[in-house]
C-alpha cells in the first residue's frame, strides 16, 4: 500500500517523517477507527506482528494476532480512541518464550471534515534492551550490595575477636573436624548438621562460559557461604565443583532453613565475567547427627545420598536425608 498522505502537507516531508522514526527504531501503522482494520504498516511494525502486509492490510487484530495478544491491542486502540488526542501507553508481546516489551504512542486523527476519528496512528518503540539493562543493573547493584554486607559481617566479627579462614578449608582439614564435632556431639548430646552442595550442569556450564568462569563461579560460591553461615561454622571445598560445610550444633530443621536460605542466594547471584553475566544453581544434600546416622561414615553416606537425590529430582534444591525413628525405621526424604 502507498504511504499515507495529507494534502496539506507535501509527501517529502511525510517520507522524511517516517524515515527519521524508522531509523530510530520506530514501528508505524494506520488503521481506520471504527473497524480497527489496518490500512498500512512499515516494515519494522510487520516484522513485530509477524505478518507480511498482504494479511495485515483490511484485516483487523483478531484476524492476525494470537488471542491475548490481539486482546491487548484492542483495548489499548479503544482507550486512545475514547481519550482522543495523544496516548502513551506500553504493550508486552510473548514470542518464543522471551517477552518483548514496547513503548506506546497513539493518536486519533480526525476524519473528513471533522466529524469524529476516522484513524488511529500508534507508533511503537521497542523497551526490550533498556529493561533488561536496567534488571541488570538492578542484579549488579544488588551484588554488590550483598558482597559490602559480608564484608561489613567480616569486619564485625574481627573486630569482636573473631575470626575465620580466608580460603575453604580442604578434603582432609574438613573431615578432621567433622570427627572431633562428632566426639563433641556424643560428649555433650548435642546436634549438628552437614552439608554438601554441587553446582548443577557443572560441565555444560564449562563448555558455555569457560574455565574463568568457573573459578569465579567458585569465588561466588564461597563468598555466599561465608555470608550465609556462622564464624563457629565449618566450610570446606571438596572439589571444582563439590563444596560442603558443618553447622555446629544446629538441628536439622533450623540447617534446612538456612541451606535453603543459601541456594536462593546463589540462583539470584550475578556473575560477570569479561562482560558476560550469567547465573548459576545449587543442589544441597542435609543429613544431621545423631538423627539421621550413628556414625560418622553412616553420616557421610546420608548426605551424599541426599544430594543425589537432589540432582535427580531436577537440582536446585534442598534434600533432607531421612530422619531414623526409634523402632530402627527410616522417614521419607523432604525437599
Amino acid at each position: 500500500m502507498s504511504e499515507p498522505t495529507n494534502p496539506l502537507v507535501p509527501d517529502v516531508v511525510l517520507q522524511g517523517l517516517l524515515q527519521l522514526v524508522q531509523a530510530h527504531g520506530g514501528m508505524v501503522s494506520v488503521k481506520e477507527a471504527a473497524s480497527g482494520r489496518y490500512l498500512w504498516a512499515n516494515d519494522p511494525m510487520l516484522q513485530v506482528l509477524g505478518v507480511p502486509v498482504d494479511r495485515l492490510v483490511g484485516h483487523t487484530d483478531l484476524e492476525v494476532l494470537p488471542l491475548a495478544d490481539a486482546s491487548s491491542v484492542r483495548a489499548a486502540d479503544q482507550r486512545a480512541l475514547g481519550g482522543g488526542g495523544v496516548v502513551t501507553g506500553e504493550q508486552r508481546f510473548e514470542r518464543q518464550g522471551q517477552r518483548q516489551d514496547y513503548r506506546t504512542w497513539r493518536c486519533v486523527l480526525p476524519a473528513a471534515g471533522g466529524q469524529g476519528p476516522g484513524h488511529l496512528l500508534s507508533l511503537w518503540w521497542n523497551d526490550t534492551p533498556a529493561r533488561q539493562s536496567a534488571q541488570q543493573l538492578q542484579q549488579a547493584l544488588a551484588q554488590i550490595e550483598r558482597q559490602h554486607g559480608a564484608m561489613e559481617q567480616m569486619r564485625r566479627q574481627q573486630a569482636e575477636g573473631i575470626d575465620r579462614p580466608s580460603e575453604l578449608f580442604r578434603r582432609e582439614h574438613f573431615e578432621e573436624h567433622l570427627r572431633r564435632e562428632v566426639a563433641l556431639s556424643l560428649r555433650e548430646q548435642r546436634e549438628f548438621a552437614l552439608v554438601l552442595m554441587a553446582v548443577d550442569r557443572f560441565e555444560e556450564l564449562r563448555s558455555r562460559q569457560g574455565d574463568a568462569a568457573v573459578k569465579r563461579v567458585a569465588e561466588s560460591i564461597a563468598q555466599l557461604m561465608r555470608s550465609n553461615t556462622r564464624a563457629m561454622d565449618v566450610l570446606a571445598q571438596l572439589g571444582e565443583d563439590r563444596f560442603a560445610i558443618l553447622l555446629s550444633g544446629v538441628g536439622l530443621a533450623t540447617a534446612y532453613n538456612r541451606m535453603e536460605q543459601l541456594r536462593r542466594a546463589c540462583t539470584s547471584q550475578l556473575v560477570v565475567v569479561e562482560g558476560r553475566s550469567f547465573n548459576f544453581e545449587m543442589s544441597v544434600g542435609l543429613a544431621g547427627f545423631p538423627h539421621t546416622a550413628e556414625t560418622l561414615d553412616d553420616l557421610s553416606q546420608a548426605a551424599i545420598r541426599a544430594l543425589q537425590d537432589a540432582r535427580k529430582r531436577g537440582g536446585s534444591r534442598v534434600t533432607l536425608a531421612p530422619i531414623r525413628l526409634g523402632d530402627g525405621s527410616m522417614t521419607g526424604q523432604a525437599a
